[in-house]
This record gives C-alpha cells, structure tokens and sequence, in this order.
C-alpha cells in the first residue's frame, strides 16, 4: 500500500485538509438533500428527526473520514485513478447512509433519493480532488512547497529514482543532485561529490530526505550514512532490497508498486492520530496536575526560599524535540552556581541543599515540568531533556543519540523506570539509556505511556537509587 510517500515541505497536513472537505460534502449534499425531500422522497415527515439525523451524519462522517484519508494518504496523482476511488466512495456512503436509515427507522425514503445523493457526492468529490490536484501541481511546478532531496548513488536504480520522483511534480520532490564514491563514465547527472561531502552538503544547503541507491552490503557506509542522516534530521530511505545487516526499526512503500523504498525508524508516532492522543492526553493530564499545584506549590516554594538564598525555580536551556532549545523548569535543589549548566549532579553534590535531596529523591522538583508539557515543549512521557553541553558532546560518541529527539522530551521515560537515570559517568550508561529511549519511540502506545507513569509513580514513593 502506497503510504506516506515523500511529498513537498507542507504535504502531509493536506490529508487531513482534503478529508475534512470530504467529511463536508458527504454530509452537506445528505442535509440538503434530506431538508429538500418532505413530500418529494419520504413519505412523510417528523418533526423529531434531528437527533436521528445528527446520529446518522456523526456515524458516516466517521467511517467515511477514515476511507478518505487513506485515499488522501497514497496520494493519487492520475485524473482516472482519482475517477474510480470517487465512484466507489459515493457508492460507500450512500450505502452507509441507506444501512443508517433503515436502522434508525426513517419510514419511506424512495430510491431516488439514494440515487441523486450518490450522483451528487460523487460529482463534488472528484470535482474537489481534481481542483485540488491541479492547485498542488501547479504550486509544485513554480517550484513552491517541495522537498530537497540527494540520492546516494550514481547507477541505474537511482537514475529510475530520480525519473520518478521528479516525473510527477505532484509529489513535490526536487533532487539537488547525487553523491557517490565512483561515477560511471556515461553518468550526465548533476554530480556533488563522494559520500565524505555529504555532511557538509546537508550542513549548508536545505535537504529534507535521503535516497540511498547503493548496493547495501557496505555497513561501513550504511552506518555512516544513516549517522549524518540522523544529525541533521533527514529522511532516509533505501530503495535497493534490503540487507539483513540493517538492524534499525523501518517500514517499507513503494512508488507506483515500481520501486520498494526501506525509511529507517519507524514508530507509531509518525501517525497524526497517534501524536493527536498523546497530546491530547498531554494536555488533559497536565491540566488536572496545574490545577492542583498550589496545594503543593506554596508549601514548596516557602521551603525552598527558607533553605538556601535564590529564586524558587531553576530553568536551564535543554535540547527538546527535533534539536530545539527550549527552557525546562525545576523546583532549585541547589545552592545558585555558576556551572549549573555544564556540570551534572552527582550522588554526593555538594551543591545540593538538604531539601533539595529530599525533592530530588522523590522526583518532586520535576513538578514544574508540567507547565512546560502544558505549553507543548515536552510531554508526560518521553526521553528525558539533556543540557546543551551534553547534547554535543553524546551527539559524536553516540550513534543513535539524536533520534530520541524525533519525539518531544518527557517528564519520565522508559530509560528512566528501566533505572538509567541520574549521573551517566561512564559512556555505556549513556548508550544504555539511550537504547531504551529508542526502543520507547519504536514502541509507544498510549498503555505502555500509562505503564511507565504508574511505574514512576511508585518509583517515586519507595525512593530511587539514582534519583540525586
């Protein structure tokens, strides 16, 4: 199934834009419709069907919504493709709305109502997917709203590649051009240089996705590749068959079922409607806890301005999602210093005030971080926020430390219950944690969330070994 293919730079909030335009004519042409039959489809008329109506529109929005979508998602770029799927998802609905009223007990619609009701969405949505197509196309063909990409590879299967993508301006893919160590004799594409460039390539030009179309029996090469794929935040796919080497999380589509693409990481919430549940349940939970804070709040914060001289919350710049900085609140556990930003606490801190031990061992100085999940810097559950300097110091001795950041940062993590959590002084429980952090982005679920909050919790209220 063709998914989630590589579209332009704003591409896949158009999905959801076009379903929504779907949901509006399905439901607007069975209202008119229905508002205008009294008499002319039904045999008679209630003045008590609005809730019943209500049901019916609610119910087939739903289903039809989700139809639509996947429709939306494979990006159909051909007039008759589009022809076919609009007569079979008029047909859908009105079926649906046919099963709905007969179930609900409208009493003597006529079938020709049916009949211009499919006629009539039928009508409007390939009218509205072929307007909204030629809009796409014409926007991509100025050059507007599409994705850079570079091809690693200079033979046959990325020449291919290169036809495709660059054969439908719907999918908004513009190739700068193509890297590899050797380059054929007869090979008249726009050539950038050997792999050893491409970091800095990336670096200083705005690339989005990496095609990799390269025999793939090099792990040395593989790995570097995917290394500065994941510093920059690029895409990478690979389009030749895939080798058993590969050891990274993936997920496969296809081009026109022509070419099989492998995109490396792949996690449940590379779904909108996933990511929605998460912060919805974000927003919610947060919420709940900001709305009981000055219970605990006051007490915390009158103890902290008794115990040591400075300000009741400590902010330090933390590396957050996508490699953005943002600020992350704590309650002060420490004497005011000045390398709280560079320094890591450890066991024994001198640093640290007697009730920040408290705070610290209980996980309650983390409390404050509520706000930044409020605000949507971080969320409830996700891998913990490192300070800068640590950032750029794993980010070169840690391969897969910048994919933790492909999710928003959390206020406890699955490294965190795993017990990878406090100092990190040597680098294996740095890659531990890291490692637990990857498999928490290739594995969430909203229970596995629940799970990891209900381990905190009691965590936090027996004590935990490394939380100084």
């Amino acid at each position: 199934m063709l998914r989630f293919i590589p579209i332009g730079k704003y591409g896949k909030f158009l999905p959801f834009i076009q379903t929504f335009i779907d949901i509006a004519i399905v439901a607007g042409a069975f209202l008119v419709l229905l508002s205008n039959g009294c008499g002319r489809y039904f045999d008679r008329c209630e003045a008590n069907d609005i809730w019943r109506t209500l049901l019916i529109v609610g119910v087939v929005a739903l289903v039809t919504g989700r139809g639509c979508m996947s429709v939306h998602e494979r990006r159909l770029m051909r007039a008759e493709k589009l022809f076919a799927v609009a007569l079979i998802v008029s047909l859908f609905t009105t079926l649906l709305y046919a099963a709905m009223m007969m179930f609900t007990g409208y009493a003597g619609v006529r079938f020709a109502f049916f009949g211009q009701l499919y006629l009539v969405q039928a009508a409007l949505l390939l009218l509205t997917w072929m307007v909204s197509l030629l809009i796409l196309k014409g926007v991509r063909r100025h050059g507007r709203n599409t994705r850079n990409v570079v091809i690693i590879g200079t033979g046959q299967s990325a020449v291919r590649l290169t036809e495709l993508l660059t054969s439908e301006q719907g999918y908004g893919v513009k190739v700068l051009g193509y890297f590899d160590n050797r380059i054929p004799s007869d090979f008249d594409g726009n050539f950038i240089g050997t792999i050893d460039r491409l970091d800095d390539f990336i670096r200083k030009n705005n690339v989005h996705q990496i095609f990799y179309a390269l025999s793939i029996d090099n792990d040395l090469l593989i790995n570097k590749v995917i290394h500065i794929a994941d510093q920059h935040f690029c895409k990478l796919y690979f389009t030749p068959l895939m080798s058993s080497k590969i050891k990274h999380s993936f997920y496969m589509f296809d081009f026109n079922s022509t070419i099989p693409a492998i995109a490396v990481h792949n996690s449940p919430l590379r779904s909108v409607a996933n990511r929605a549940i998460k912060r919805t349940f974000d927003i919610v939970f947060s919420g709940f806890v900001l709305l009981l804070s000055p219970i605990f709040l006051i007490p915390i914060a009158i103890a902290i301005k008794i115990s040591s001289p400075g300000p009741v919350f400590f902010k330090q710049l933390r590396t957050g999602y996508l490699g953005k900085d943002f600020y992350c609140y704590k309650f002060r556990t420490m004497k005011v210093s000045k390398d709280a930003d560079t320094r890591q606490a450890t066991k024994n801190d001198d640093r640290k005030t007697r009730l920040g031990n408290f705070l610290r061992h209980t996980s309650i100085d983390e409390l404050p971080q509520f706000w930044n999940v409020f605000k949507g810097d971080m969320s409830v559950v996700g891998p913990r926020p490192h300070m800068l300097a640590h950032t750029e110091e794993y980010r070169k001795l840690i391969d897969q430390y910048m994919v933790r950041h492909l999710v928003k940062p959390g206020i406890t993590g699955w490294a965190q219950i795993q017990g990878f959590r406090g100092a990190t002084d040597e680098l294996w429980q740095m890659e531990r944690r890291v490692d637990n952090d990857v498999w928490y982005i290739e594995h969430w679920s909203l229970s596995l969330d629940l799970k990891i909050i209900v381990r905190t919790v009691t965590n936090a209220i027996h004590g935990e070994e490394n939380a100084y």
